[in-house]
């Protein structure tokens, strides 16, 4: 019987506070399938006025959840269907996407981190009461390490740090460039987009060897 996913992430978070303690550090990496953010307005036009997103389940990072709530996005050259929609709303939308779901939509690709949308390219997001187009929102997120303060203390880390982490094994990689992003709102866990686990073949709660620089 598969291990709950839950259960698994607690488990490797577990282990990897225990061997940071042992001067030994290694991190939990998850994969960020494509999913959508919504501001309120976007949200109503999609779904109808004062409509209130459906928590399908909690997710990894505190007070954020799937919503049952799913949704289209369309681009200049095609679209996705049944993209989840993540609560709770936020100020503005946000559409993350992997690099290969651009080449599908038709969209430039931009990495960004998560909040950080000015310039980036837009697309329309249609629901089953209306459509949205959006002027901007659509990113690639960045490679990023979820930490809470005291985790960071354990890891020796703090916000804004930038790391690796190797992933070992017979699709060994080496992942750069990694944002720590600190704070009361974080929990530990290394959040890489699908097409990046997929190419080095990293399941959500794979530890990762964490890389500090000196």
């Amino acid at each position: 019987m598969a291990m709950n996913a839950q259960v698994r992430r607690h488990i490797a978070v577990a282990l990897a506070k225990e061997l940071a303690r042992q001067y030994q550090y290694y991190i939990p990496a998850a994969a960020s399938s494509r999913h959508v953010h919504l501001s309120q307005d976007v949200l109503e036009a999609l779904f109808g006025k004062g409509y209130t997103l459906k928590t399908l389940r909690p997710l990894s990072q505190p007070d954020q959840v799937a919503c049952e709530e799913t949704v289209t996005i369309l681009g200049p050259k095609g679209q996705i269907k049944g993209v989840r929609v993540l609560g709770p709303e936020r100020p503005a939308t946000q559409v993350e996407v992997s690099l290969t779901d651009t080449y599908r939509l038709g969209i430039e690709p931009v990495v960004r981190m998560s909040g950080d949308i000015e310039g980036t390219p837009g697309c329309t997001l249609i629901g089953p009461a209306g459509q949205a187009t959006l002027p901007q929102g659509v990113i690639v997120a960045a490679r990023h390490l979820h930490i809470s303060p005291k985790e960071a203390d354990i890891f020796g880390l703090k916000d804004k740090d930038i790391v690796a982490a190797r992933k070992q094994g017979e699709r060994e990689a080496v992942f750069g460039n990694i944002l720590v992003r600190a704070g009361e709102a974080h929990a530990l866990e290394l959040h890489l987009d699908i097409d990046e686990a997929n190419a080095a073949g990293i399941k959500n709660g794979d530890l990762l060897e964490l890389i500090k620089r000196s």
